[in-house]
């Protein structure tokens, strides 16, 4: 997995595979989910980030 934050365009993208995207879907208003041909979830984009969340340029990382 792999989680970029570009500041200049305010947009977090996390990468989940390296399958390439055949769609995309807005789910809800300003997050788009990427999908793999088999249906599976490539990637998350969020838009707007730092209107979503505090601090969209911290990654705390958990491994349980």
């Amino acid at each position: 997995m792999k989680v970029k934050y570009d500041k200049e365009v305010d947009i977090l993208y996390i990468k989940l595979s390296d399958q390439p995207v055949k769609e995309s879907d807005e789910e809800r208003a300003g997050v788009i989910l990427d999908y793999a041909a088999d249906g599976s979830i490539v990637g998350i984009e969020i838009l707007n980030a730092s209107s979503k969340m505090p601090q969209p340029n911290v990654l705390e990382h958990e491994v349980a």
